[in-house]
């Protein structure tokens, strides 16, 4: 195995050879995001095909005094902890309102990405001068811990943008169980849920006619490369999407276009078939009813359901 690598890169190489000599393959779309996978995110999220920022967007930037109002409960003071913070774009519509009404909370942005939670911590107090901001960068639910132990006051948490999408049926109720044991009664859960809708208006969100889905999956491959010491030829390589209307299950694979061997530095070598696929995402979208059950089985109550104009999204308020 490398050397001299730090707890963050060394849980990167040895999950990303995990997966990789899975059968079948896989990897893990945390790993998407270093600095690039940011910047190709943010252009996907642009794209006219992506639908879900639009939508989600409609919704904090024309009701967060009500979504404020339903957080607020009297003059406590709070933690609003928001898991895969992003940039911020959508939030920040929240954070406005919250301070314009001159509540006493703390923001507690966790991202995988330094790079974003850097960013974060260097541009929201330019916009927001008096907010109590402390950026926590690594996986949700250790963050979730460690933002516990910062403080013991009341907590909100914002897991937005359909991240829950990014788990399959089974992993979204396992971590929300998680999840759930970390909140105390009075705590408060807003996430956000992709709707089921037309099936080629969502393979589109996903397969995306300039490619920059493909670029986007693509460059973890080339991550590997550069910090692993990984030789994937890229152009060996091609991003494959498809979308399955009963369970509602959207998938990104990468497609082995030959017979290859690749070496990730002295730690692994994988071999991969002409037509082999790594499994690299899903996209999980949701009924309703679907989403109803989760919130009970997991140990929530939905209270309140936020939708945008066309219906193509929900933010849905949990205790």
């Amino acid at each position: 195995m490398q050397t001299n690598l730090t707890a963050v890169e060394s849980q990167f190489l040895n999950e990303t050879v995990a997966g990789l000599q899975a059968s079948p393959k896989f990897m893990l779309a945390k790993y998407f995001y270093d600095e690039r996978g940011d910047y190709l995110f943010q252009q996907i999220m642009e794209m006219d095909e992506y639908y879900l920022t639009n939508a989600e967007m409609d919704i904090f930037s024309n009701q967060a005094s009500h979504i404020a109002n339903l957080i607020i409960k009297g003059d406590t003071p709070f933690d609003l902890i928001e898991l895969g913070a992003g940039d911020a774009t959508k939030s920040i519509h929240l954070l406005r309102e919250l301070a314009k009404q001159n509540l006493e909370f703390s923001y507690f942005p966790v991202d995988i990405s330094a790079h974003v939670i850097s960013e974060l911590e260097e541009n929201l107090p330019k916009e927001l001068p008096d907010l109590n901001i402390k950026g926590l960068n690594g996986d949700y639910l250790d963050m979730l811990k460690k933002a516990a132990a910062l403080s013991n006051r009341r907590k909100v948490v914002l897991f937005m943008g359909a991240n829950i999408g990014n788990m399959n049926l089974d992993e979204a109720h396992e971590f929300l169980l998680s999840l759930r044991k970390l909140l105390s009664k009075g705590d408060m859960l807003i996430i956000g849920f992709d709707l089921k809708k037309n099936p080629k208006q969502i393979l589109a969100a996903y397969n995306d006619s300039k490619g920059i889905t493909s670029a986007f999956n693509l460059n973890l491959l080339e991550r590997i490369n550069r910090e692993l010491g990984g030789d994937f030829e890229l152009k060996n390589f091609e991003h494959y999407a498809n979308y399955d209307p009963e369970s509602g299950a959207c998938k990104s694979y990468l497609i082995s276009l030959k017979d290859q061997i690749v070496h990730i530095g002295a730690a692994a070598t994988i071999s991969f078939a002409r037509d082999e696929h790594i499994y690299m995402e899903i996209s999980q979208k949701y009924a309703l009813e679907d989403i109803e059950r989760l919130a009970l089985r997991s140990g929530f109550q939905c209270r309140h359901n936020f939708f945008d104009a066309n219906r193509y999204f929900v933010d849905t308020l949990w205790t």
